[in-house]
């Protein structure tokens, strides 16, 4: 079976080795965050509705986990906010009824957790990583851009009515972004909405690849640890790569494309994340690139692939 809907599984920063759910088109989001990876919001809305067939997402992953791969998570995330999609709830069902074994994991910008349906939807997952990069509404606004309607008020209230009753573990995302929401007066609410979520861990992120907003830069490592100090936190590590694995398709540049789509990547990375030889990674790159499908950009950690 040809998945449309599952990508990887992938060596993850936070989660090992993670089979990723996308229930959202490119690029459909509440936010149009200045950092995002996976480039400009497209389709910004608030609207909840079935934007893929839940069965058909049901029907790829009963083929996928009937073999029983090795993985630490399922995961819904990929090229949009997932609780967008109204089958969230059904699908995580679904696996955690059927493949006992694995635990599901919902990376979230936490936008719509003020809805009760998403709140219960996301109750029988085993882990739930939920964003929060600003308590105020001028740096929420500047890092996230919200669709419309959509307050920095709202997001703490909907963490707020959603941890306390969850079962699972949380592990709360900081996104910095330098001289926006690094400042004193910024950090002290965070650190004031940290206190009162009370997540079970608190994880603070950078730019590790090329985003959204070109003038956005990554923060230093003492910049980032003495945030997390101050926050009673974590600096996310580099990716797992011990246990890269084989692509499922047979067309390597189809494969190397396609996760391009979601993420850029730099040459070394694909080759950890794919399970093959720098060289035939750099084959493949050439041909891509030189068939205009995708642009090389170089950033601090090297140079990133992305899709034009």
């Amino acid at each position: 079976m040809a998945y449309r809907h599952l990508f990887g599984p992938v060596p993850s920063r936070r989660l090992g080795i993670s089979l990723g759910i996308d229930l959202v088109p490119h690029k459909t989001c509440t936010f149009d965050c200045v950092y995002c990876e996976c480039g400009r919001t497209t389709d910004l809305t608030c609207e909840r509705r079935e934007y893929v067939p839940t069965e058909l997402v049901i029907a790829e992953l009963d083929d996928f986990l009937a073999k029983g791969p090795d993985l630490d998570y399922i995961t819904f995330a990929g090229s949009g906010e997932p609780t967008l999609h109204t089958g969230i709830g059904e699908i995580i069902s679904f696996i955690k009824d059927r493949y006992p074994r694995y635990r599901v994991a919902v990376l979230t910008n936490s936008a719509l957790l003020t809805d009760p349906d998403v709140r219960n939807a996301l109750m029988p997952a085993d882990l739930v990583v939920p964003s929060l990069d600003a308590v105020s509404e001028e740096v929420f606004l500047r890092i996230n851009r919200p669709c419309r309607g959509l307050t920095a008020e709202q997001v703490l209230e909907g963490l707020l009515e959603f941890v306390p009753g969850y079962p699972g573990e949380i592990r709360l995302e900081i996104f910095i972004v330098p001289d926006i929401n690094d400042t004193e007066e910024e950090l002290r609410l965070l650190q004031e909405a940290v206190a009162a979520i009370r997540p079970d861990r608190v994880q603070i992120n950078t730019l590790d690849r090329p985003g959204t907003d070109i003038r956005v830069r990554p923060a230093s490592i003492g910049a980032l640890e003495r945030i997390a100090a101050m926050l009673g936190g974590e600096v996310i590590g580099a990716a797992c790569t011990e246990r890269a694995l084989p692509p499922e398709s047979e067309d390597v540049a189809e494969t190397i494309l396609a996760t391009i789509r979601r993420r850029p990547c730099t040459p070394t990375d694909l080759a950890a994340l794919l399970g093959i030889r720098p060289a035939e990674v750099a084959k493949h790159l050439r041909v891509l690139e030189s068939g205009g499908q995708i642009e090389p950009v170089q950033e601090k950690r090297g140079v990133f692939y992305r899709a034009t």
